[in-house]
């Protein structure tokens, strides 16, 4: 039985796959591809943000090599960079102090 971690590694994998799939290129996310992405499963993130053009700007920034898509890798440093934020909330809803 996986574990809990392992888990949310699988998913990460397999949601990214859904939506890197659906024009025909697999290993990537094209502009689209990851405004659906994110539109789906990441509303609320996006609901969060003033800027109308947020996904375009995260699009420039994920893509790494200027090649018009965001491969895997490029993908997890968004997750990770969410993740960091959603951390520090969590954080701060428990009364927990950084260890820094």
């Amino acid at each position: 039985m996986p574990s809990d971690l392992e888990t949310a590694m699988e998913l990460l994998i397999v949601v990214f796959h859904r939506y890197a799939s659906a024009d025909g290129r697999a290993g990537t996310l094209s502009r689209r591809e990851l405004r659906q992405l994110m539109e789906n499963e990441l509303a609320n993130f996006l609901k969060s943000q003033k800027d109308p053009g947020a996904i375009d700007k995260i699009m420039k920034d994920l893509d790494a090599n200027g090649d018009g898509q965001v491969d895997f890798e490029e993908f997890v440093a968004l997750v990770v960079g969410l993740s960091v934020a959603c951390e520090q909330c969590y954080k701060m809803h428990k009364g927990l102090k950084s260890a820094k």
